[in-house]
């Protein structure tokens, strides 16, 4: 059923990069509560969501984008990745907001660090991607760069054999700036088309 999901909302033209947008939480899970009540799925999805519209009316529908879940329904982590494989994307991204205390902010980046030769170009790739991900939103919405890190996330170890893989934690949802930014439309828009031009300006460099 969430594979059939993805094939109808998804844009199914085999000659793009795909890239498949994993987001985060969801239903029952609403992931991290920030100020106001404001929650981690609730923002996520709505980025997603933003990336499909500014992929179709900015980037002249150049990407193969497709969600992990396109409403507040909950999916397990197992049923998420085993969605991303079976898509056979280009590129995963999962989405995610942090919570730690009110003066912590920024955007951080995580990839698996792998010691396979096999999926190393993987590694490398997500770590290029990811930065020119962080330069764009430092650049264009004076995000802070919290910079690119590791980690051993069940997502990334197990996509990062298939494609480059990162987790974006796109900002800090107590934190008193970053919560009223990603509350409102103009904030949404500005983070999609951070990630959006980042994956064009690390497209333009391969």
């Amino acid at each position: 059923m969430l594979l059939k999901m993805c094939f109808i909302f998804g844009q199914g033209k085999e000659h793009q990069k795909r890239i498949i947008v994993d987001v985060g939480h969801g239903g029952k899970d609403p992931g991290a509560i920030g100020i106001n009540g404001i929650q981690e799925k609730d923002v996520v999805l709505a980025i997603g969501i933003e990336m499909i519209r500014l992929n179709k009316s900015i980037f002249g529908d150049v990407y193969d984008i497709y969600l992990t879940r396109y409403d507040d329904s909950f999916f397990t982590l197992s049923e998420r990745i085993n969605l991303a494989k079976s898509l056979r994307g280009d590129i995963f991204i999962s989405l995610h907001c942090n919570s730690f205390y009110s003066d912590a902010r920024g955007m951080e980046i995580f990839t698996f660090n792998s010691e396979s030769k096999k999926v190393d170009y993987n590694t490398r790739t997500s770590i290029a991607l990811g930065n020119e991900i962080i330069r764009e939103s430092t650049h264009s919405i004076n995000i802070a760069n919290r910079g690119m890190k590791f980690a051993n996330f069940q997502v990334l170890r197990e996509m990062i054999r298939f494609c480059p893989a990162i987790l974006i934690e796109v900002g800090f949802l107590n934190n008193p700036v970053e919560a009223v930014h990603f509350s409102g439309s103009s904030g949404i828009t500005a983070i999609a088309l951070a990630i959006l031009s980042g994956i064009s300006n690390h497209s333009k460099s391969e």
